[in-house]
């Protein structure tokens, strides 16, 4: 296929996080080149960018290779993910536009409609761009570059349970833009920090033997409270 050259670093990434190239394979400039259907140069650039984000590592007499992060490196990621997505809210309380607004709330109408629905087939990518939404409504764009680097990277490292109830967790995305909408910056985060933990209980590491799901609370949100 023929993409753009400055799309060649977002299409290897989006293939590694799918699985196109396995965990540890190398990553070779010419094949990679011929398969994106440009030069080795954008390959190349792409390459290093891919190793500074972590998804590539430069061994000796091997080149570029896909990386192999252990366990504990993925867990860091979500641990950080409940330390970041927090501090994006907050921040999206005080630096949010109406526009930002405007689509964040279009996204919990729609992701509400189909979670009472049943219609579940794209809550999931509905739920992505929600995130993201709110990350950029942050108004700092190192903070969403570095929130959209952790989705990708836990997307590649871990398979996700669907929401035992769609519907709540809607509600908790509708609870956070609510704190948004009104400047409530402590409150974006306390809701915000719920809603991710409670999200990263149902993640379970794709290269695990075990595949355990990786806990860091056991007490449930308790979206009561978090409705005014």
């Amino acid at each position: 296929m023929r993409i753009p050259a400055h799309s060649v670093c977002t299409a290897i990434r989006d293939d590694i996080v799918a699985g196109v190239y396995e965990r540890g394979g190398r990553l070779t400039e010419e094949v990679l080149a011929r398969r994106y259907g440009v030069s080795r140069v954008p390959v190349r650039e792409a390459l290093r960018t891919l190793e500074a984000e972590g998804f590539v590592v430069t061994r000796r007499h091997a080149g570029a290779c896909v990386a192999e992060p252990t366990e504990q490196e993925a867990a860091d990621l979500l641990e950080m993910r409940l330390l970041l997505e927090p501090l994006g809210a907050a921040r999206a309380a005080q630096r949010r536009t109406e526009a930002h607004l405007k689509v964040l709330r279009g996204l919990v109408r729609l992701g509400q409609e189909r979670a009472r629905s049943g219609n579940s087939g794209d809550l999931r990518s509905l739920g992505g761009w929600f995130h993201e939404t709110l990350a950029q409504a942050s108004g700092s764009p190192s903070l969403t570059a570095m929130l959209g680097q952790l989705r990708h990277k836990i997307a590649w490292m871990y398979a996700v349970e669907a929401p035992s109830s769609p519907v709540d967790h809607w509600a908790e995305h509708g609870a956070i833009v609510d704190a948004v909408a009104r400047g409530d910056g402590e409150r974006a985060r306390a809701v915000a920090a719920l809603h991710t933990e409670r999200a990263t209980a149902a993640h379970r590491l794709r290269f695990s033997g075990s595949a355990e799901r990786v806990r860091t609370s056991q007490h449930a949100v308790n979206m009561s409270g978090l409705r005014h």
